[in-house]
C-alpha cells in the first residue's frame, strides 16, 4: 500500500523517519510530499495513494475526489475540522485522528500563557500567582486532564464542566464537577477552553458567557478560533478593564483586540501541539493507525462512522 504523507509544515526528520519504519515493516511505501505551496500539487499526489497522513492540511471534497484509491486518512493530531468527513464517508474512506498525542504539548502551553498573563506580561508591574486560584476547565478530554494535572502542581482549585464526560470520571481526577458551563464561569477566576469546533460550540462563548465571571478574569483559548464570538468578547473587554484574554489562536479581529494593551495575547500562529515531542508522538501513531488498519480493520479511532 501507498502511504502518502502530506504537510504543508512538514513533520521533523525524526518523525518522518519513524513513519517510514513502520510503514516499512508492515510492508508499505511511504510518499512525501511538504511544504507543498499549489493544491495542484496535492490533487496530483493522492491519485494513486492508498493512505495518507496530514497534520493541517484542507482535505476538501475536491482531493478525495481525486484520491481514487484512498481508504484511509488519518489527521495526526486531535482536531479533524480540516477534513471534509462527510464527503470522505460518502466515498467510505475512513477518517482517524490521533488523540491523546498533542495533550501534553497542548497543557504545558496553556499555563505558559497563564503565568504570562498573570504576570502582567512581564511588564515590570505586580502581578499574580496561581496558588489557590479557581481553574475552570471546560471539555474534560485528554487536554483537559493533562491541564487538570499541571494545574494542580501549582497549587490551584481545579473544576471542570463536559456535556459528554461523567461526573465521576472528573472527580476521580481530583476535579470538582460542575453541573453546567455557566456555572463554571461563574466559579473560576480563570477558565481554559478544549472545546471542539462544532456547530453546538461554534462562537459560543461570548458576551454573556464570559461576564459572568468576576473581576480579574483570564479566559485562554488554546482550542479553535471558531468558538468565540469575537464581536460580543470585544464589547465585553471594552466595558470590563479587568478581564484578560490569552490565546494561539490568532483572532480574525486581531487589531481590534490589540487596542487592549495589558489584557489581550495571542501568538502569531497556533503552536500548541508544536513540539518536538508532539510532532513524533503524533506522526507515529498515525502510521501505526494506518498499519493496524490494513492489517486487521482496526477502525478505533475513527471520527467519521
Amino acid at each position: 500500500m501507498k502511504i502518502l504523507v502530506a504537510t504543508e509544515k512538514p513533520f521533523a526528520a525524526v518523525a518522518v523517519e519513524g513513519i517510514k519504519e513502520e510503514a516499512q515493516a508492515a510492508g508499505h511505501e511511504v510518499v512525501l510530499l511538504e511544504r507543498y505551496t499549489d493544491k495542484q500539487q496535492l490533487l496530483d499526489a493522492v491519485a494513486d495513494a492508498d493512505a495518507m497522513i496530514v497534520r493541517s492540511d484542507k482535505i476538501t471534497p475536491d482531493v478525495l475526489d481525486a484520491a481514487k484509491n484512498m481508504k484511509i486518512i488519518v489527521r495526526a493530531g486531535a482536531g479533524y475540522d480540516s477534513i471534509d468527513t462527510a464527503h470522505a464517508k460518502e466515498k467510505n474512506i475512513v477518517v482517524e485522528n490521533t488523540p491523546g498525542q498533542n495533550s501534553n504539548a497542548v497543557a504545558e502551553l496553556v499555563f505558559g500563557l497563564l503565568v504570562y498573563a498573570m504576570r502582567n506580561f512581564y511588564n515590570g508591574k505586580p502581578g499574580r500567582e496561581l496558588k489557590t486560584k479557581k481553574l475552570g476547565i471546560l471539555a474534560f478530554g485528554n487536554v483537559g486532564r493533562n491541564v487538570a494535572r499541571v494545574a494542580m502542581g501549582f497549587g490551584m482549585q481545579v473544576y471542570a464542566y463536559d456535556e459528554y464526560c461523567p461526573k465521576d470520571v472528573i472527580e476521580s481526577a481530583g476535579v470538582h464537577a460542575v453541573a453546567s458551563r455557566d456555572s463554571l464561569f461563574k466559579s473560576c477566576d480563570i477558565v481554559t477552553l478544549h472545546i471542539p469546533a462544532n456547530a453546538e460550540t461554534k462562537q459560543s462563548i461570548g458576551y454573556d458567557v464570559v461576564n459572568q465571571m468576576g473581576k480579574g478574569a483570564v479566559l485562554i483559548n488554546t482550542a479553535r478560533k471558531e468558538v468565540i464570538d469575537e464581536p460580543g468578547l470585544l464589547k465585553l473587554m471594552s466595558e470590563r478593564d479587568d478581564l484578560k484574554y490569552i490565546t494561539d489562536i490568532m483572532p480574525d479581529a486581531d487589531a481590534e483586540f490589540r487596542k487592549f494593551e495589558g489584557r489581550y495575547f495571542s501568538t502569531p500562529k497556533k503552536i500548541g501541539a508544536q513540539t518536538a515531542e508532539a510532532n513524533i508522538n503524533a506522526g507515529i501513531a498515525a502510521v501505526k493507525q494506518i498499519n493496524a488498519y490494513f492489517k486487521d480493520g482496526d477502525t478505533r479511532f475513527q471520527v467519521n462512522k
